[in-house]
C-alpha cells in the first residue's frame, strides 16, 4: 500500500520527537565533539586563509596565498612521496604480521596467555620511550644494539650511524612504527577471528573443504569488518604520527627525512608561519579523508559476507 503525505509527516514528526527525547543523553557527547573536533578543524581552515604574523597577530585575509606558498616549497614533492611510503609500508607490513600473530594466538598452545600478554607490551609502553630506547640503542660507539650487531659479525664496526643519515634513519622509524602498531592490530584481528562461528567451520570441514579453502572462503570474509577497522585506524595513526619521526629523524638537516606531519611542525617552528602550517594541516586532513574514502569504497567493509 503506498504511503500518503500524512503517513510521511507522521513519521517525520515521530523522528523529531524521538530526537528531542534523546537529546539530553546525546547532548553532552555532541558538545564534546563540537568542542574537541569541529571547532579546531574550523579554526584550522580559517587560519589557513589568514595572514598571521610570527607573534600570532592576525593581519587580515590572505586568500589562497598560504596554499600557493606551500605548493611552491621545493621540498614538498619529496615530502609527499615519503609520506606515501611511510604510511603504505607501515600499514601493509603491520596488517600482514598482525594477521599471522592473530592466527597464532587464536590457536591453543602451552603459554598462550603469556604470549598474548607479551604482545600488549609495545602498546602499553610510551611510544616516545620505546622510540628513544631503540634510538639510543643504535647510537654509534656505545649503543647496545650496535655493539651486539658488531659482536655477531653483522657490522664491521660499532660506529655505523643507523640514525644519522637517510635512508637508514627512515627505515629505522618505519620498523619502530610497525613494532608499536602490532598490538592493537593483532588484537583487533584476533577479536575478528574469535567471532567466526565454530559451527560454520565445522560444517565446512564436514563438507570436505580444505583448510586453505575454509580460511580464504569463510574466515577472511568474516574478518572484513575487523580488517577495515584495523586498516583505517592504522592509516590515521601512522599518517599523523609525530613522536617516532621526531625522535629518529628530527635532528637530520633539511627536509630530506620529513613527511607532511613533521614538515608542518618545521614550518611552524622554523619559519614561524602558522598560516602555511594551517594550510598544510588542511592538506593532511583532505588526504586522509580521501584515502579512507577510497579504501572504504573499494573494500566495502559493511558488505554482507554472503553477497
Amino acid at each position: 500500500m503506498p504511503r500518503t503525505a500524512t503517513d510521511t509527516a507522521r513519521r517525520r514528526g515521530g523522528s523529531g520527537r524521538d530526537l528531542l527525547k534523546a537529546l539530553p543523553w546525546i547532548g553532552p557527547s555532541l558538545l564534546l565533539i563540537a568542542g574537541v573536533v569541529l571547532y579546531p578543524a574550523v579554526l584550522m581552515i580559517i587560519n589557513s586563509t589568514r595572514e598571521i604574523s610570527q607573534t600570532g597577530k592576525d593581519r587580515g585575509s590572505a586568500g589562497l596565498d598560504n596554499y600557493e606558498a606551500l605548493f611552491d616549497l621545493p621540498a614538498l614533492p619529496g615530502v609527499l612521496l615519503r609520506t606515501v611510503l611511510w604510511v603504505s609500508v607501515v600499514v601493509v607490513v603491520t596488517i600482514v604480521l598482525s594477521m599471522a600473530l592473530a592466527n597464532l594466538l587464536n590457536k591453543a598452545f602451552p603459554g598462550r596467555q603469556f604470549v598474548r600478554l607479551a604482545v600488549i607490551v609495545p602498546w602499553a609502553a610510551s611510544v616516545v620511550m620505546t622510540t628513544t630506547v631503540i634510538y639510543y640503542g643504535l647510537e654509534p660507539g656505545y649503543g647496545i644494539v650496535q655493539q651486539f650487531l658488531h659482536d655477531i659479525g653483522l657490522l664491521d664496526s660499532p660506529d655505523f650511524g643507523f640514525t644519522k643519515s637517510m635512508p637508514s634513519a627512515f627505515l629505522v622509524a618505519i620498523g619502530i612504527a610497525i613494532f608499536v602498531s602490532l598490538p592493537f592490530t593483532t588484537y583487533t584481528l584476533l577479536a575478528g577471528l574469535q567471532s567466526v562461528s565454530p559451527e560454520l567451520l565445522e560444517a565446512a570441514r564436514i563438507d570436505g573443504a580444505s583448510p586453505r579453502v575454509t580460511y580464504f572462503r569463510i574466515v577472511l570474509p568474516h574478518l572484513r569488518p575487523a580488517l577495515a577497522v584495523a586498516t583505517i585506524i592504522n592509516i590515521i595513526n601512522v599518517y599523523n604520527n609525530f613522536p617516532i619521526l621526531s625522535v629518529v629523524t628530527g635532528a637530520l638537516p633539511g627536509y630530506d627525512a620529513d613527511t607532511t606531519t613533521t614538515l608542518m611542525f618545521k614550518v611552524l617552528q622554523d619559519m614561524r608561519d602558522s598560516g602555511m602550517a594551517s594550510a598544510l594541516a588542511v592538506l593532511n586532513l583532505v588526504i586522509v579523508i580521501a584515502v579512507i574514502a577510497v579504501y572504504v569504497r573499494i573494500v566495502k567493509p559493511l558488505k554482507a559476507v554472503d553477497e
